[in-house]
């Protein structure tokens, strides 16, 4: 992305006007392989979290420790990439997924927490990183995640819209008990309902773009409950195991796709070549 900019350090186009700096973007542009790839890692945070919980024997707050370390991880790695790298990148949403799925599960499960308060707890947690977020960077926009301050704000937030997005599919599931495959049409139709209200009512686009990305968190669970669970209980049956891994095999096959094409990155960092 380009933007006018006098941060010491940025990188410059060479030839480029004195005053006119580029600055790496963290994080891909929003495209149709942007949304495919952030609803199939949801649908493996889901999967994925019942798989370590009942296959590892660890319990939840074990599976929790242990996922977390392994976030903290790849978020120092993501953090030390100098641009947006589609590997990294994806493994980090992957496992934010997987974790925020696990604190909402631990709240609930382990401490008791009812579904209606952790809801309300990390909407108002999500709001207060989003008013900070914009207070102190003055955007909410992922186009300008190209600092290390707006770079924690933005992966802080993305955890929160994860354990929200649980909590409140899970709200929704059991109040209305409409099943996994009804729960993923009506999650489904949100979305549809806020891309309307985006392109054709003329939504703000940060807004619209932040609760399309809550809403798939209940979308892509509410698939993964489908296909994972037993045929009695509503689902395909296939188990955890099978449906984590299909699931992974696509998110791999397209990053392998994006790394080699680029296609997620704005034409003017394709046209830069890191230093």
């Amino acid at each position: 992305m380009t933007e006018t900019s006098e941060t010491p350090g940025a990188y410059v186009r060479s030839g480029a006007a004195p005053g006119h700096r580029l600055r790496w973007n963290k994080v891909p542009e929003v495209t149709a392989y942007f949304w495919i790839i952030k609803v199939l890692c949801t649908t493996v945070g889901e999967t994925a979290a019942d798989f370590l919980n009942s296959n590892l024997g660890m319990g939840l707050t074990g599976v929790s420790l242990l996922m977390s370390a392994l976030l903290a991880g790849v978020l120092v790695a993501q953090f030390r990439t100098k641009a947006y790298r589609p590997g990294v990148y994806w493994f980090a949403v992957a496992l934010i997924s997987v974790v925020g799925t696990l604190i909402s599960d631990n709240l609930t499960d382990n401490l008791g927490v009812s579904l209606t308060t952790c809801t309300t707890v990390f909407a108002v947690a999500l709001a207060v990183v989003f008013a900070i977020w914009y207070r102190r960077e003055g955007t909410l926009s992922i186009h300008s995640i190209d600092t290390v301050s707006r770079e924690a704000y933005y992966w802080l937030a993305v955890l929160f819209t994860f354990a929200l997005g649980t909590a409140a599919g899970d709200l929704v599931a059991e109040k209305m008990a409409l099943g996994y495959w009804v729960s993923a049409i009506l999650f489904g139709l949100a979305i549809a309902a806020v891309a309307v209200a985006h392109f054709a009512l003329g939504l703000n686009a940060v807004l619209s773009f932040w609760i399309a990305y809550i809403l798939t968190r209940p979308l892509g669970a509410s698939m993964g409950d489908y296909l994972s669970q037993p045929t009695g209980d509503g689902g395909l049956g296939l188990g955890t195991t099978v449906t984590s891994v299909l699931f992974l095999a696509v998110i791999l096959a397209l990053v392998v796709y994006l790394s080699m094409t680029r296609k997620d990155v704005t034409e003017s960092e394709r046209e830069l070549s890191l230093p």
